[in-house]
């Protein structure tokens, strides 16, 4: 799946700086991982070391409270989760369950330092990328609680 792999991550924005020799060594670095329909491939409360891009298949990020499990997003191709485990190792936030068979790269600190060691501007592309998609997600995030905030304001009509 080596070449098959490159050639979708190459097509994925996290990658779409790397030149060609950065994503054969990411590659080489990292393996597929194949997930079955039910899946749970990250459990909520428990440590990360590792963030994950989803490369085929679908996934559905659910945060579990009070016996209670709300849907926070729906993953496709392209989509990764678990990036925050790139900076900390801190409890998961949510679970991510697939809803269909899935492939994946996995993403540890570990391929982070390797993949520096060898193309540093490779890491750095690549935290950059993940960086952007975080920030976007927080614009919407503050949006969205911005317009809660004022729906809810007195003297709204």
């Amino acid at each position: 799946m080596s070449n098959e792999k490159q050639e979708t991550l190459a097509g994925l924005g996290l990658f779409s700086e790397f030149t060609h020799s950065e994503l054969e060594s990411f590659c080489d670095l990292t393996d597929a991982i194949q997930v079955r329909k039910g899946e749970r491939i990250v459990r909520q409360d428990e440590p990360g070391d590792s963030m994950f891009v989803l490369l085929e298949g679908t996934a559905t990020v659910v945060h579990r409270k009070d016996g209670k499990s709300f849907e926070l997003a729906r993953l496709g191709p392209g989509d990764f989760f678990g990036e925050l485990a790139l900076v900390d190792e801190g409890p998961r936030s949510a679970d991510v369950e697939a809803l269909e068979g899935c492939t994946l790269v996995k993403i540890s600190q570990g391929v982070i330092r390797a993949l520096a060691g060898v193309y540093p501007s490779a890491a750095f592309k690549l935290l950059i990328a993940v960086g952007r998609v975080l920030v976007a997600r927080m614009r919407k995030g503050n949006q969205k609680y911005i317009d809660s905030l004022l729906l809810s304001a007195p003297g709204k009509n």
